[in-house]
């Protein structure tokens, strides 16, 4: 296959993974982003804000989905002991369900996968697993995928994009692109030339405590659907969460939802305290509350997690320019709170489409 000019829009986690893979076939890549890597955060770029950890629960009921974060899962456990080391730190993980869980469980094809003993159980909790995974420092693992890109020879235009017609015809760039890959996240919902209504936001709050002492992970599901979770980065941050709320743009963190994070995880992970403080409490009585974490928190925020009705679009099609041309467009985005865990995945499968619109 010759090399071709390929334009891609995004420059989340999505986008940047999908761009590295394109590069893999030999093609000259461009990425055009209104936000990128290191930018001062905000609610418009979300892979920043994510957790994030991976942690699967796909089964044969999803058998894409499934696939795709497995793939990933492999890229990342690989990553995790090479050059990318410190974007990853590899951790026991626990997993406390509201309700019994039968097996097979999807994840038991982690790494030192085991179910939990009823006397292992924290309350609330009705069953449970174990198993080692990686958590990704988003932030991080970001800037390491963007300078990736660049090495390879890759090319970056800041731009906020109105319509896709805008990239088509060269508007932004020096030379007209031979194919578009769209990874807009949220932005696919009124982004010109895709508006994709079916793409709504799943808003989630989080806080982000420095704590080096945490070095595994816990996660509590709730039957409501509510998930609690501690999630450890190599380095000493925690990530607190989660919230999980359908259409709601809510820019800022409420502090009710911060006090409730705290609240939450406290009951499942008293170990966030700082350990001479914990012992000190624990010697008087007295359970951890949110006003023990509070030396210790560094941020609080929120993102909006790019949910779609019908679930990912991966698929290719043509647009047609004004002049009456057409171009391959290759579409990538829709992950909801999964992009991190499927971002190999879904990029394999988003080329192999740009390879079938290319021939």
């Amino acid at each position: 296959m010759s090399s071709s000019n390929i334009t891609l829009i995004g420059a989340g986690v999505v986008g940047l993974t999908t761009a590295l893979k394109i590069q893999e076939l030999g093609h000259r890549v461009t990425i055009v982003a209104e936000y990128l890597p290191g930018d001062e955060k905000s609610i418009r770029y979300t892979s920043p804000w994510a957790g994030a950890h991976h942690v699967s629960f796909f089964g044969d009921e999803d058998p894409k989905q499934r696939d795709m974060d497995r793939e990933t899962f492999r890229v990342m456990w690989e990553m995790s002991a090479g050059p990318a080391e410190a974007c990853f730190m590899r951790i026991q993980q626990t997993e406390y369900y509201a309700e019994p869980k039968a097996a097979p469980n999807p994840l038991d094809v982690m790494p030192n996968f085991r179910y939990l003993e009823p006397s292992q159980l924290k309350a609330g909790a009705a069953s449970g697993v174990e198993f080692e995974t990686v958590t990704i420092d988003s932030p991080v693992y970001l800037l390491y995928l963007l300078t990736r890109f660049l090495q390879n020879g890759g090319q970056v235009k800041r731009a906020s994009v109105q319509h896709i017609s805008q990239l088509v015809s060269g508007g932004f760039l020096t030379s007209k692109p031979d194919a578009l890959v769209v990874c807009a996240g949220i932005g696919a919902r009124t982004l010109g030339g895709v508006e994709d209504r079916d793409v709504f936001p799943i808003r989630g709050q989080t806080v982000l405590i420095r704590a080096p002492w945490v070095n595994f992970g816990r996660t509590l599901s709730s039957v409501d659907g509510t998930w609690t979770y501690i999630i450890p980065r190599r380095s000493g941050d925690v990530i607190l969460g989660g919230t999980k709320a359908n259409d709601d743009w809510h820019p800022h963190p409420r502090p009710e939802t911060t006090t409730d994070i705290l609240e939450r995880t406290l009951s499942i992970c008293p170990e966030l305290v700082p350990p001479e403080k914990l012992a000190e409490l624990r010697r008087k009585g007295i359970d951890p509350k949110p006003e023990d974490l509070q030396p210790i928190i560094l941020e609080t925020g929120c993102g909006l997690r790019p949910g779609r009705k019908g679930g990912i679009r991966l698929e290719r099609g043509l647009f047609q320019t004004i002049d009456g041309h057409s171009i391959p467009i290759v579409y990538n985005y829709g992950h909801g709170g999964y992009g991190y865990q499927s971002s190999w995945g879904s990029a394999r499968i988003a080329t192999d489409l740009l390879k079938e619109a290319l021939a």
